[in-house]
């Protein structure tokens, strides 16, 4: 055997840096802590806002403008909720917003289920081409498409109205997009099996497809209900009649002429107002992570 090879063997057979049980056990074990650390941070600053507006909502009036101003209050009361409902009828905002919302998400889960699975299974001519312009729409900010809606509406006579605020609504390019993924990941042998026991492509879509997409329906919902809850532009500019308005638009009569009204009182109306939207989001959570899981592994 040559002395290279023997060299060589004994290069690679000599045992390379090691780290220190120690070291590698304090490494590991900071790893969590670590993760721990920035989740908690990043919890705080998502949270921050909302813990500020449910503090002051339970001031005084004068402990709002408090310097330096403190996370939990000095005294705390809930004479701003009542001042919420003395000032405005929160009772007919909120009737109002939760029908409009409620109608838009399920016009929304509807159309963007139908139009999802026209362009992710049935074959029509320019099917392609259509889809690219369903896309190209999620650019176009609402507020240049909302003259020519409003002037649609004023034609229609639905200016002023609950329904026109829901039917223009109830497209989404978003929906389609996301339903169209969904069907995608669903094997095509279930529609086939179908087809051929004589089932047509409505039968299909209603008692094979349909089912199976509950997750993926379940996010647009969701995702439509919490959007449109927070509404403020487009009722804005279609609602001027009081026994029209949806609560964002009620809750911005509680800052006063000139806003001149309590703080207190109007981070009291939004915390009155942030209540749906958590308790969708909480009870729709679990079929949402489902729906986004099952899509992920459909795909």
């Amino acid at each position: 055997m040559s002395t290279s090879s023997l060299s060589g063997s004994a290069s690679g057979s000599m045992p390379g840096p090691r780290t220190s049980p120690t070291a590698s056990r304090v490494r590991h074990g900071l790893a969590p802590w670590g993760r721990i650390a920035g989740l908690a941070l990043c919890a705080l600053l998502t949270l921050g806002p909302v813990i500020w507006t449910v503090s002051t909502s339970l001031r005084t009036p004068a402990e709002s403008f408090d310097l330096p101003p403190k996370i939990i209050p000095t005294d705390p009361t809930v004479d701003a909720y009542r001042g919420v409902f003395d000032q405005i009828d929160v009772w007919l905002y909120a009737l109002n917003s939760t029908l409009v919302t409620a109608l838009i998400a399920a016009g929304q889960m509807i159309t963007a289920g139908l139009a999802g699975y026209a362009f992710a299974r049935l074959e029509f001519r320019f099917k392609k081409p259509l889809f690219a312009l369903v896309l190209a729409t999620m650019m176009v900010p609402l507020q240049v498409t909302m003259v020519p809606v409003f002037l649609e509406l004023k034609t229609m006579g639905l200016t002023d109205t609950l329904l026109g605020l829901i039917v223009p609504a109830f497209p989404t390019a978003f929906g389609t997009f996301l339903m169209r993924q969904y069907f995608l990941g669903m094997p095509k042998d279930l529609g086939e099996a179908a087809m051929i026991d004589g089932a047509g492509p409505w039968r299909v879509f209603r008692s094979v497809y349909a089912p199976l997409a509950a997750p993926g329906l379940a996010i647009v919902g969701v995702l439509a209900f919490n959007y449109h809850w927070n509404e403020f532009f487009r009722p804005l500019i279609l609602e001027t009649s009081t026994e029209n308005l949806t609560l964002p638009l009620g809750l911005v009569s509680l800052q006063g002429n000139l806003g001149t009204g309590s703080i207190s009182v109007v981070l009291a109306g939004v915390v009155l107002s942030m209540i749906p939207a958590v308790v969708v989001f909480v009870v729709g959570q679990r079929p949402l992570r489902e729906g986004i899981t099952s899509a992920g592994v459909n795909r």
